[in-house]
This record gives C-alpha cells, sequence and structure tokens, in this order.
C-alpha cells in the first residue's frame, strides 16, 4: 500500500515483514525532496510498530536501487534560489535496532549507497552497481563519516574520493561489503527468505545486540562490556526469556512475542 497516499513510496506489512520500496523507476529511483521526506516518515512508522519486526528496502524496475539524489530536482530548485535545506529530513534508517535489508536491484550511487550503506543485511542482483558520486558533482557526502566502520580505510578512499568509479556487486561481496549476490530475479525471494528466519529469532535479543555491535564499535573494551551488560538486562523477566529455553527443552521452535 502507498504511504501518506503517494505512490512514490510505497509501504507494505506482512507477517511482520515491511517492504519498503522506492518507486520512481522512471528517474532510476532517485531523491527527490518529496521522497526523502516519504523515506523518513517511513523509518519512523517502522521504528514505531510494534508489529512490525524487520524490514526490507528496494527499488522499483530492474535498473536502479537509488541513483542518488535527483539533480534534476536540485537543479529546479537552485533555479528558483531554494538551493540545498540547511537540514532535511533523515532518508536512512538512523538508530533503528531492529534488522534491515537492502535488497539492491540495481544502481546504487550517492544517495543510494549511502541507503544500502545503513542498512545491516545487503542482498544485489548480480547486474548491481555501487558508488559514492558526490565528488564528481561537488555534492556533500556527509555518510561517509563511518564508512571506514565497514570497508578498509584504502576500498573506502578509493570508492569516497574517485566519485567516477563503481564498484561491481562481485566486488562488493568479494570485499565483504554485500552479503550475498543473486540473480535479479532472485533477489526479493532471497530478501524475504532472510527476513523470514527473523520472525524465528527473540525479536528483544535480536536488537540488543545491533545496538550493542553499532554502539560498541566506538567504545573502548570496558566501556562496550559495561554497555552491552546494562542493555541485556532488558531480557530478565520477559516471557521471552522463559519461552525460549522451553522450546528447547521441548524440542520445538519458540513462539515469541516480544514481550
Amino acid at each position: 500500500m502507498a504511504l501518506s497516499g503517494s505512490d512514490i513510496l510505497l509501504y507494505e506489512l506482512n507477517d511482520r515483514i515491511v517492504t519498503i520500496t522506492m518507486n520512481r523507476p522512471e528517474r532510476l529511483n532517485a531523491w527527490s525532496m518529496e521522497l526523502i521526506e516519504k523515506l523518513a516518515a517511513a523509518w519512523k512508522r517502522f521504528r514505531d510498530d510494534d508489529d512490525a519486526w524487520v524490514a526490507i528496502v528496494t527499488g522499483a524496475g530492474e535498473k536502479a536501487f537509488c541513483a542518488g539524489f535527483d539533480l534534476t530536482d536540485q537543479a529546479g530548485r537552485d533555479a528558483v534560489g531554494s538551493g540545498l535545506p540547511e537540514r532535511m529530513p533523515e532518508p536512512r534508517p538512523v538508530e533503528i535496532w531492529k534488522p534491515i535489508i537492502a535488497a539492491v536491484n540495481g544502481y546504487a550511487l550517492g544517495g543510494g549507497w549511502a541507503l544500502a550503506q545503513a542498512c545491516d543485511i545487503r542482498i544485489a542482483s548480480e547486474h548491481a552497481e555501487f558508488g559514492i558520486t558526490e565528488t564528481r558533482w561537488n555534492m556533500p557526502a556527509y555518510y561517509v563519516h563511518d564508512l571506514t566502520r565497514q570497508l578498509h580505510l584504502g576500498h573506502a578512499l578509493e570508492i569516497a574520493l574517485w566519485g567516477d568509479r563503481r564498484f561491481s556487486a562481485q566486488r562488493g561481496y568479494d570485499i565483504g561489503w554485500i552479503n550475498e549476490v543473486v540473480p535479479k530475479e532472485k533477489l526479493m525471494e532471497r530478501a524475504m527468505d532472510w527476513a523470514t528466519r527473523m520472525l524465528y529469532l527473540g525479536p528483544r535479543s535480536v536488537r540488543n545486540l545491533k545496538e550493542i555491535l553499532y554502539r560498541g564499535f566506538y567504545m573502548p573494551p570496558s566501556k562496550g562490556v559495561a554497555f552491552a551488560n546494562a542493555l541485556e538486562a532488558n531480557l530478565r523477566g520477559m516471557e521471552d526469556t522463559v519461552e525460549g529455553p522451553r522450546a528447547f527443552k521441548e524440542g520445538r521452535k519458540p513462539k515469541f512475542k516480544n514481550s
């Protein structure tokens, strides 16, 4: 179904799995200001919905996941004196501890790279290409500040500074940035496989571990351990914490409720 009455972004919830689809295939799913606002609203909706446990984000069509900021739209804004706003809504999922999967179905350039970078799992079709293109057009690329958390410094510099270079899906997999490369006709099926597996895991435990991994990356070991121990205390007293060992003892899959 469409989000907020617009078909520029599609938001669908089925069996605790949310699928978010950027729907501007005629513009390679590039970010207009409207699409940025819709994405920001979609991530907030996913974050706050107790019935939504995992998300998949993708682009409509077979050419592009997202080709970044729509420079045609930007040129039009500059022509009327509006330019880039000082503060834009955040189109990426930031500090959302539910798992998020990027199903990259084509070009992921600029903002498209940034969106994939902000996801936890990246599954790419064989023909997908990735690049940080901002230096080519003298545009801001604030999101590279933590790129070395995911890439070796040399690879990060290559892709960020040489804005006319692109990584293939296979190259992304070889350097450890892509989790899986699949034929394009299998992309959403595999993304859904990953998402469905998440439904059989303890949701609070999953969210705890995601937060520990992201926040702990910047902490000294002693502070990281203290933070992790304090956060994991939220498992105490949960019905799910009783259900997990009980299901193990009874030889069945647990039935978690996030309660």
